[in-house]
């Protein structure tokens, strides 16, 4: 168990926090909101920021464009006056396809996710025919698990084959449920063997696509000392802020809550014990130690 003196700080509300940043990353899905519902206090939370210290840049691991994610916080009435700009995951798989453009992609994924490939001259055709793969998640991500893609990835592998991950979470939060993501994927095809790379957060390049906009919200140059990362995930959001050299807010209430999940879903966010003493282990145990952890985001 984790000893007291290695407990993150457990606060009430952003609030308690908040003075000493000059800007937020706020990841979206388990924070902002489920996937079905938005959550009011998390809005009113970022709103209070903006207004009495500084921007808020949205950063998430979908892996779609960003314009598809303001669309998507539209229809959940997330008001735009919560933050001041968006970067996904999906915006850093653009810029990768891009440089590939002219060759022969096969598309792992929903056919909700294809705006990524929107404007890229990149023929879609079948595995056996591909130069790379994109995976953006599963086919039917609440019905499937990794070990329905088994024959898939091994048929990818013997080509060697190399899978660009549009979003490296492993598992997002649908209302009261868990669904693999296309990271459960990318994890699976690693571990025979298939080279894989990611978008998204963990990884630097989000971050500095989000600092950027984040600098042109403020106005001015933001040290990441300045900036206060807030998620639900460790191995992402966590991970990725203690990479940068940022603080971080862990909010429990999310993918760590121990939901159910898609049929045989096995992860450690799944945990019957999520004691505040539990989840400061899993910290311990990821080499990440947030600033601070509160169960919903909320001012």
């Amino acid at each position: 168990m984790a000893s007291r003196e290695n407990m993150p700080e457990q606060i009430g509300g952003l609030s308690a926090i908040a003075g000493g940043y000059r800007g937020l990353y706020c990841d979206i899905w388990g924070v902002v909101h489920d996937g079905v519902t938005a959550y009011s206090q998390a809005i009113d939370a970022l709103r209070a920021f903006r207004q009495r210290h500084g921007p808020v840049v949205l950063i998430t691991n979908a892996p779609r464009p960003c314009q598809e994610v303001r669309r998507s916080l539209h229809r959940l009435k997330v008001p735009e006056d919560a933050y001041d700009a968006i970067v996904s995951s999906g915006d850093v798989t653009r810029n990768l396809l891009i440089q590939r453009s002219g060759q022969k992609v096969y598309h792992l994924g929903p056919d909700r996710d294809l705006p990524v490939l929107e404007n890229i001259e990149l023929e879609r055709v079948s595995l056996e025919r591909a130069d790379f793969i994109l995976c953006t998640g599963l086919f039917r991500d609440d019905t499937e698990t990794p070990e329905d893609y088994r024959d898939l990835l091994a048929t990818a592998r013997a080509r060697s084959l190399e899978m660009i991950c549009a979003n490296p979470d492993r598992v997002v939060e649908v209302g009261d449920r868990l669904h693999y993501c296309a990271g459960s994927l990318a994890d699976a095809y690693a571990q025979i063997g298939g080279p894989v790379i990611n978008a998204g957060k963990p990884h630097p390049p989000i971050y500095d696509l989000a600092l950027a906009l984040l600098e042109a919200a403020a106005g001015r140059r933001v040290a990441r000392h300045e900036i206060l990362a807030i998620g639900d995930s460790i191995r992402t959001d966590l991970a990725g802020a203690a990479a940068m050299g940022m603080d971080a807010l862990f909010v429990t209430g999310g993918i760590h809550d121990g939901k159910e999940g898609a049929p045989g879903l096995q992860h450690e966010s799944v945990r019957i014990d999520r004691s505040a003493q539990a989840l400061a282990r899993q910290c311990a145990e990821a080499g990440v130690r947030p600033r601070a952890m509160l169960r919903r985001l909320a001012w």
